[in-house]
């Protein structure tokens, strides 16, 4: 059987204007092909998204931070009320389902977790697999949270920042450089610390 290879260049990006806004996407950040923006939405330098992620911004805004990364089958939504927001050096994990929050720096937000509006995810926490964060939740920062309705089940030292920060410019170098999609962008670049 004989494969072709189609150059990411020559892929159809599903990029929409809302409403005369259109997506912003900073020249050092990536989105691939199959993912979905539409409206409202700004990608901050060396921000990626992977494959089949929808950004809906129509209703009010949404941004994502520096490094940050929002990977497979992931979905971030507004609200008339809540912007959607993610801070810098975030990972979001596949599957999250981001609706109408503010995520703050240095978060890890776990695969299949969903938060919902007006929630704020303090800086350097970790939301674990699978965990709903319930409406109008404030996640204190260094929170470790599980469970549905999640709850804070421990507080971490600024340590975790560390880790956490590295897995984002991993993602970063990932994309950019082993996939060959950004290896001129410049940046950070993963070094082998230690990632969460």
């Amino acid at each position: 059987m004989e494969y072709i290879k189609i150059k990411e260049q020559d892929a159809k990006h599903y990029i929409y204007e809302f409403e005369g806004k259109y997506p912003v996407i900073d020249p050092k950040a990536y989105a691939f092909s199959t993912a979905a923006l539409l409206g409202d939405v700004e990608l901050k330098e060396y921000a990626s998204v992977w494959p089949n992620v929808t950004i809906r911004g129509d209703v009010n805004k949404i941004v994502v931070g520096r490094y940050s990364n929002i990977q497979d089958n992931s979905c971030l939504h507004v609200a008339d009320n809540y912007a959607c927001i993610v801070g810098d050096y975030v990972t979001v994990g596949h599957s999250v389902t981001l609706h109408a929050c503010t995520v703050e720096d240095y978060c890890l937000i776990g695969m299949g977790a969903t938060v919902l509006d007006g929630a704020v995810i303090g800086r350097g926490s970790i939301v674990g697999a699978g965990a709903l964060v319930t409406k109008g939740t404030v996640v204190p920062p260094n929170s470790l949270v599980l469970g549905s309705p999640a709850k804070v089940v421990k507080t971490m030292s600024e340590d975790g920042i560390k880790a956490i920060h590295a897995q984002a410019v991993k993602y970063k170098s990932e994309w950019a450089e082993k996939y060959g999609l950004g290896p001129d962008v410049g940046g950070e670049v993963y070094d082998g610390a230690k990632i969460v």
